[in-house]
C-alpha cells in the first residue's frame, strides 16, 4: 500500500507567502491546500497554489543537465556539465575580460534561498557590471524612490491593509496578482475586512479589473499619468492647509514649490480624472485617522515611474500616515538587524552601460540595452551570458531583437528547469530541482509582509538520483568563473540560522523548524528613524535627483495624447511566463486576447472574436480580438508571459497554449531614465482588422 504522510511548506509561487498543506503519497505530491493554522495566510490558496503538485511533476520539466549538440540539445552527466560550462565561460573571461560577459536574473530568484544566499557572490566572482534583471522590468521605480527618501532601496513601507480605513491603489490589482511589493496572504479577503470595518478602498486604473470590480469607487485614468494625479493631490494638500508631516521629515517646502504647477484643474486634462474629484480625495486622504496610498506595477512600469512611486509616499508623508499603524509602515524581518538610523544613503551611475551610457542602479543596468550589449562591437562586448531562473525573451521590451541577439552569443548558460523560449539558446541548461525537494524562506517577502512573521520550509522529498541542490548548481558556477576548485557542499540553513541568530528577533532555525505553520511576530510597528539610511538622518522628501525630473513631467502636460495606447494585465491563474505549462492553469477560454472598448472597436471595423494587426515602433503581432467595457476608451490591454510557438523548446502544454507576446510591441529605446525601469504601459500601437 502506498505510504501518505501531509507536509507543510511556503507556497514559492508568488508575492503572497501563503502556507500549503501537501499530501504526500510515496514521493509524489497527490494534493495541495491553504495551510488552515498557518499563521499568516489563515487557509488561504490560490489556484497556482492549489496546483502545486502538478507543477512540481511536470513531465517537461528538466531532471538532468543539457548540453547543445548540433541543432538540438542532449541530456549529459553533471561533470561533463560543468567541464562545458568551463571550456565556454573560462576562454571569454581570460581572453575578453570580465565586462565581455553578462548575467541575466529572473524574479523566480527571489523565491528561493539560492536565489537570496547564492546569486551575490556569483556576481561578484564574475566581476562583470553587465548585470541586469526583472527588476528594471517590473520594480526598480520603487527602489529608486525609496533609495532616495530612505536611504535604502530595500526601505519600501508597505500599507498596513489589516488596520487601516481608506485605501487608495493605483495600477495594482491584487484580486489577480495576490500582491506585489506588499506581501499580504488572502489580500483580497483583507480589502473586503477594511470595508466591513467600515473602511472603504478606492482603485485608480485604466481598467476595470476584478478588484476595482469590488471596490467602493473606481477611477478611470490615462496610461501613465498617475504621477499628475498625485501631484494635483499634493498640491491640493498645500493650498488647502492639510499637510501633517512626521516630525522626521525634511524638504517638505520644497515638494510644495514643486507641486504648485500641477493644480487638479492643470492635470485633469492630462490624467482624465475629474480636478473635483482630485481634490476630493486630497481631502479624504488628510482626513482620515488611518489611511494609505498603494501603488504597483502600473506605476513602475511607466516614463514617469520613479516619480510616481515618489509621489505614492510624498502624499503617504504629508496627511501623515507615513509609519503610523493603519497607515504606510516598514516591516521587520526576522532575517535583519535593526538600523542605527543613518547610513551612507542611496545613488546611482556608479558605472555606466558601454553603448548607450544608461546609469548603474542599485548594482545593475537596464535590461533594456542587454541586447545593445551584444550586438554592438567594440571592447568589452558581451560574448556570454549566464541567465539563473528568467525568460526574458518573453519578458523584457522588445524581446524579439534580444532573441535574435542571444544567437550571436560565444557562449550561454542557463539555469532553469525548463528549455523555454531563453533558454533553448543556451549551450548549457543546469536544471534546479523541484520546490518539493529544497528548502524555503522567503528572504525578500518577509522584508514586505504586512504582518511580521517568520516560516522556514524544510525539504518535502530528498533529492533524485542525478540532481543537484540549486545552491550547489550556483556555487559551482562561482567557483568556474572565479578559477577555483570546487567548493564544499553549500550549507543554506546554516547560513540561513546564523542570519536568524542575528536578527531583529534572535530566533534559530530549530525554532521555525518546531513551528511548520510559521512564527507571528505581531503587527507592524513605527520604526522612524531607526529604519533609515539617510545621511541626515532624515526622511529627505525632496532629493535634487527627483526634483530635477519634474521638468520632464512638467512639459508633458503640453503633450498631445495618443490615440491608442496598449497596457498589459494579469491573470491569477498566471505569473509572468511561469506557469503555462500546467494544464490547470491554462485550461479554458483563450486569455491572451486584445481587450479594446467599443467604442474603440467599431471605430477600427473590429468585433468580438476577430483578429486585429497591432503594430508599434518595435514590432508588430496578430491577436484574437475581446470587445470589453473593462477598458476605457482609446487603451488595449495585452497578457504578459506568453508567446509560446516558437521552436526548439520544450513545453508540451504551453506550445498548445502559445498566445502572443506583448513585448514584441514595447520598446527597448524608452524608459524612466531615473532607474532604467522599461516602459511597459502606454505604448503607442495602432490596430486594423485581419482579413479572415
Amino acid at each position: 500500500m502506498a505510504a501518505t504522510r501531509t507536509a507543510f511548506r511556503t507556497c514559492p509561487l508568488c508575492e503572497a507567502a501563503c502556507g500549503l498543506e501537501l499530501t504526500v503519497t510515496d514521493d509524489r505530491v497527490t494534493a495541495a491546500r491553504g495551510d488552515r493554522e498557518h499563521v499568516f495566510s489563515h487557509g488561504f490558496v490560490c489556484p497556482k497554489g492549489a496546483t502545486f503538485g502538478q507543477l512540481t511533476d511536470d513531465p517537461d520539466r528538466l531532471r538532468r543537465p543539457l548540453v547543445r549538440r548540433g541543432s538540438g540539445h542532449e541530456e549529459v552527466s553533471w561533470d561533463e556539465a560543468f567541464d562545458v560550462v568551463a571550456a565556454g565561460l573560462r576562454p571569454v573571461l581570460e581572453t575578453y575580460g570580465s565586462h565581455a560577459t553578462a548575467i541575466y536574473l529572473g524574479n523566480p530568484n527571489v523565491h528561493t534561498m539560492a536565489g537570496g544566499l547564492y546569486l551575490s557572490p556569483l556576481v561578484k566572482a564574475l566581476g562583470t557590471r553587465n548585470v541586469f534583471s526583472a527588476s528594471t522590468v517590473d520594480q526598480m521605480p520603487k527602489h529608486v524612490s525609496s533609495g532616495y527618501l530612505f536611504g535604502s532601496p530595500l526601505a519600501i513601507p508597505v500599507p498596513d491593509l489589516d488596520r487601516t480605513d481608506l485605501l487608495l491603489m493605483l495600477g495594482a490589482n491584487p484580486w489577480e496578482s495576490n500582491g506585489s511589493l506588499a506581501t499580504a496572504a488572502d489580500f483580497p479577503g483583507r480589502l473586503k475586512a477594511i470595508q466591513q470595518r467600515g473602511g472603504r478602498f478606492i482603485v485608480v486604473d485604466p481598467r476595470r479589473t476584478r478588484t476595482a470590480e469590488h471596490a467602493d469607487e473606481h477611477l478611470f485614468i490615462r496610461p501613465g499619468t498617475d504621477a499628475f494625479l498625485l501631484f494635483g493631490i499634493v498640491h491640493t494638500l498645500f493650498a488647502d492647509h492639510l499637510i501633517t508631516p512626521s516630525e522626521y521629515v525634511d524638504g517638505v517646502e520644497a515638494v510644495g514649490e514643486l507641486a504648485a504647477a500641477f493644480a487638479p484643474a492643470v492635470v485633469s486634462a492630462t490624467c482624465g480624472v475629474p480636478a473635483d474629484r482630485i481634490r476630493s480625495l486630497a481631502h479624504e486622504l488628510a482626513a482620515s485617522p488611518r489611511a494609505a496610498v498603494y501603488g504597483r506595477i502600473g506605476t513602475c512600469t511607466v516614463e514617469f515611474g520613479t516619480l510616481t512611486s515618489w509621489l505614492v509616499d510624498v502624499v503617504n508623508t504629508l496627511t501623515g500616515n507615513l509609519d503610523r499603524p493603519g497607515g504606510v509602515m516598514f516591516p521587520l524581518a526576522a532575517h535583519v538587524r535593526r538600523g542605527r538610523g543613518s547610513g551612507h544613503g542611496f545613488r546611482t551611475g556608479r558605472w555606466h552601460s558601454r553603448v548607450r551610457g544608461l546609469p548603474e542602479v542599485k548594482g545593475e543596468l537596464p535590461v533594456a540595452t542587454l541586447a545593445d550589449e551584444i550586438e554592438t562591437p567594440g571592447d568589452e562586448q558581451v560574448r556570454a551570458l549566464i541567465t539563473v531562473a528568467g525568460n526574458p525573451v518573453l519578458s523584457t521590451p522588445n524581446s524579439g531583437r534580444l532573441d535574435r541577439a542571444l544567437t550571436g552569443l560565444s557562449f550561454m548558460v542557463s539555469v532553469d528547469p525548463y528549455l523555454n523560449e531563453t533558454t533553448r539558446h543556451a549551450d548549457v541548461v543546469l536544471p534546479p530541482p523541484d520546490p518539493t525537494r529544497k528548502g524555503h524562506y522567503d528572504f525578500s517577502f518577509l522584508g514586505l509582509a504586512v504582518r511580521n512573521f517568520a516560516a522556514y520550509s524544510p525539504p518535502v522529498l530528498p533529492l533524485q538520483p542525478d540532481s543537484l541542490d540549486e545552491c550547489d548548481i550556483l556555487a559551482r558556477l562561482t567557483a568556474i568563473v572565479s578559477g577555483q576548485p570546487a567548493a564544499a557542499k553549500a550549507d543554506p540553513e546554516g547560513l540561513l540560522d546564523a542570519a536568524l541568530r542575528a536578527g531583529a528577533y534572535g530566533l534559530t532555525l530549530d525554532q521555525l523548524r518546531e513551528n511548520p505553520h510559521g512564527v507571528d511576530l505581531g503587527p507592524l510597528e513605527p520604526r522612524l528613524p531607526e529604519v533609515l539610511r539617510t545621511p541626515s538622518g532624515r526622511v529627505e522628501l525632496c532629493p535634487p535627483a527627483l526634483a530635477a525630473d519634474v521638468d520632464r513631467l512638467r512639459a508633458a502636460l503640453d503633450r498631445p495624447a495618443d490615440s491608442l495606447v496598449l497596457i498589459g494585465r494579469r491573470h491569477l491563474r498566471s505569473n509572468n511566463s511561469w506557469m503555462h505549462n500546467v494544464p490547470a492553469l491554462v485550461k479554458g477560454r483563450d486569455r491572451c486576447t486584445l481587450q479594446l472598448h467599443p467604442a474603440d472597436a467599431a471605430r477600427h471595423d473590429l468585433t468580438d472574436g476577430d483578429t486585429a494587426q497591432v503594430t508599434s515602433r518595435a514590432g508588430s503581432l496578430r491577436v484574437t480580438v475581446e470587445v470589453t467595457g473593462t477598458v476605457m476608451p482609446g487603451v488595449v490591454s495585452l497578457p504578459h508571459g506568453w508567446g509560446h510557438d516558437v521552436p526548439g523548446t520544450r513545453q508540451s502544454v504551453a506550445a498548445a497554449h502559445p498566445g502572443v507576446n506583448s513585448n514584441v510591441l514595447t520598446d527597448e529605446t524608452v524608459i524612466d531614465p531615473l532607474s532604467g525601469n522599461s516602459v511597459l504601459n502606454g505604448i503607442p500601437v495602432e490596430i486594423k482588422p485581419v482579413a479572415s
